[in-house]
């Protein structure tokens, strides 16, 4: 995985969601856990699990989208 790429979709979903995005740093790059992270941004856990998923889902196809059109 390039990590500028990464970046870049990590930027792109913070103007669509700034929550999932933070979601997405806190877990991959922080290393939370979801009870950890539903502390921090004040949301229930059912919601930072369902955020993460679609979160993951958004960016891994985001990456998959930049990977075709090479």
């Amino acid at each position: 995985m390039d990590v500028l790429d990464l970046n870049q979709a990590l930027q792109e979903l913070e103007k669509l969601d700034a929550l999932q995005s933070q979601i997405v740093e806190l877990r991959y790059f922080g290393g939370l856990s979801i009870p950890e992270i539903s502390e921090v941004t004040g949301v229930s856990e059912s919601t930072v699990k369902r955020e993460w998923i679609v979160a993951k889902t958004w960016i891994r196809r985001r990456l998959l989208e930049g990977k075709i059109k090479l």
